[in-house]
């Protein structure tokens, strides 16, 4: 009978339907503190700004690589107190989502938040590392980002930027 009313087909297709992690790693980490010991010696301050960028490729119709790129840089007045940028990337499996724009959304929005939590570790370890109060990245909202991306250009690369 679910065949009769069409249910049974959608319900097939929605089993179908899969994410899965395949792989995470720190594709890339970077810190420096290019006023040191300079900066440690005045009272710390800093105006932070956190830079987001997701990049996309495409291993195989069904493989994906994601990376999440976070740049936060802290200024003392005029001098750089510290800049990290960490690339987290994961290789996802992705079947059973035809549509483009749920593809595109997944890809977008739904990988990289997969990501952050452990981006979000990595910064702020090297920040505490390099001798600077503990840093927390704020929670972001990728699904916002995404759309806001999306009806500004169309295109799955860039997921935006905030300034703390």
């Amino acid at each position: 009978m679910a065949d009769e009313n069409g249910q049974g087909a959608s319900e097939n297709d929605q089993a179908q339907r899969q994410v899965a992690l395949q792989k995470i790693y720190i594709r890339d980490a970077s810190i420096e503190v290019p006023n040191g010991p300079r900066v440690f010696t005045e009272q710390y301050q800093p105006e932070v700004n956190v830079d987001l960028n997701t990049r996309i490729e495409n291993l195989s119709r069904e493989t994906h690589q994601v990376t999440l790129t976070v740049t936060v840089t802290a200024k003392q007045g005029e001098r750089t107190a510290y800049i990290v940028e960490v690339q987290q990337a994961g290789v996802f499996q992705i079947e059973g989502f035809d549509d483009d724009g749920e593809r595109g959304h997944l890809l977008g929005a739904y990988c990289p938040s997969i990501l952050f939590p452990y981006i979000r570790e990595s910064v702020g370890d090297m920040v505490q590392r390099a001798g600077f109060p503990h840093f927390l990245l704020q929670p972001v909202n990728f699904d916002r980002l995404y759309a806001q991306h999306q009806s500004n250009d169309g295109g799955p690369t860039d997921v935006g930027d905030a300034t703390h």
